[in-house]
């Protein structure tokens, strides 16, 4: 346990930012399912939509620092990939 005030509030605001951040990762996951779920089912329109939609949320996990950039491009890139491929 944390003896100074100082250590006493970092513990406080690490476990709000982890309330937050989970969220925004869950977030996240369930926006890439949506796109996931529509690719399984074979709907192209429904998977182009749906990843327009999570493309600008994963994107906001970058900007507020729960997903890394690169990872993040990965993500979209594949996605991207996988609806083209079942448009085509």
């Amino acid at each position: 346990m944390a003896n100074h005030k100082s250590a006493k509030k970092r513990i406080r605001r690490n476990a709000n930012r982890a309330l937050i951040n989970g969220a925004r990762m869950s977030r996240i996951r369930t926006f890439v399912k949506k796109v996931e779920t529509a690719i399984a089912s074979g709907d192209a329109a429904v998977a182009r939509e749906a990843l327009r939609v999570a493309q600008p949320e994963i994107q906001r996990g970058v900007t507020r620092g729960v997903v890394h950039r690169n990872t993040a491009s990965r993500k979209i890139s594949r996605l991207a990939a996988r609806v083209k491929a079942l448009a085509a």
